[in-house]
């Protein structure tokens, strides 16, 4: 149910850029104003990074097979860490490259109908709103939709800029343009290696924590019968899909179907954690023999 909507805020935002980009791109060669050509640029390298997170989501939905036993979540992860990439070496660098030149010209750049420019930011921010709220809306979210909201959230924030940059050439401040554009490029660059961080942490083998771990054997430990757990192991193979093995200690007397009784009822209780461990497996093995009181002899009894 998570994966479709998130599915279908990246395809509402996937649109909502391609219609940015062409309102920015028309504004620029409006008006000249590099901070547009940022933003422009920045929403083109968007369009490309939601369409591939589109991809990567529905790719991920896809069941487990002999491949990959575990099924496909991890390919949001993968998706997102492009993005992260594309964030950096495309659109920041890009912009650096552009707007640091901009700084030591002697002459400034020609700018006109700035009126244009202002009212386009304004317009492109209303608009890169909508997909923001319905992603933010949503309380459980996949690594694609949570790449795709920080990138939404980097909108808004270059936008801002921008529009800063703009009020700053009306104002007669024309290094106000390169400066917003380079602020633009921080923004993204500082984002995208947080959410590089982040999902290269989960292609790895990211652990749901310690806590994650005690719930698990508490609730193992309240299964009758169990006498111990240990080797608890669990990782994420998805944005909301854990992969849990653990092992139990039964008094070794307890016969072959009963133990496996205690595995499949500890099977169950673990798997009503928070997270969704949709591959448990649980491993038996002998603990301490239980002492029980011996039953008098009946010649004992019948004296009596």
């Amino acid at each position: 149910m998570e994966q479709s909507k998130d599915l279908s805020g990246l395809r509402m935002t996937l649109i909502v850029y391609i219609v940015i980009f062409v309102i920015k791109l028309a504004a620029y060669f409006a008006t000249g104003v590099m901070a547009l050509l940022a933003e422009a640029l920045h929403t083109l390298s968007d369009v490309f990074v939601a369409g591939f997170l589109v991809v990567a989501l529905m790719y991920s939905r896809r069941k487990a097979d002999e491949m990959h036993m575990f099924g496909y979540g991890r390919a949001q992860n993968v998706g997102a860490l492009v993005a992260a990439t594309l964030f950096i070496s495309f659109t920041s660098f890009e912009l650096y490259k552009e707007a640091i030149p901009r700084l030591f010209e002697s002459e400034h750049a020609v700018y006109q109908n700035l009126g244009l420019a202002v009212g386009v930011l304004l317009v492109s921010m209303v608009i890169a709103a909508l997909p923001l709220v319905t992603l933010f809306r949503q309380k459980k979210r996949g690594a694609a939709a949570n790449a795709q909201m920080l990138e939404l959230f980097n909108d808004q924030f270059g936008l801002l800029a921008a529009l800063l940059g703009t009020l700053a050439i009306q104002w007669g401040f024309p290094l106000g343009d390169p400066l917003a554009a380079m602020a633009v490029a921080t923004i993204i660059a500082f984002n995208a290696v947080k959410l590089f961080r982040e999902n290269l942490s989960m292609l790895i083998g990211r652990s749901p924590g310690k806590e994650f771990v005690k719930q698990v054997k508490t609730r193992a430990l309240s299964v009758p019968g169990v006498q111990e757990v240990h080797a608890v192991q669990a990782e994420y193979i998805g944005p909301q899909e854990v992969h849990i093995v653990l092992h139990i200690r039964v008094d070794p007397r307890t016969p072959v179907v009963e133990a496996n009784k205690i595995a499949e009822l500890v099977e169950k209780r673990v798997c009503k954690t928070d997270a969704n461990p949709e591959f448990c497996t649980v491993h038996v093995d002998p603990g301490k023999e239980v002492e029980t009181t011996p039953n008098p002899p009946e010649s004992e009894t019948r004296d009596e």
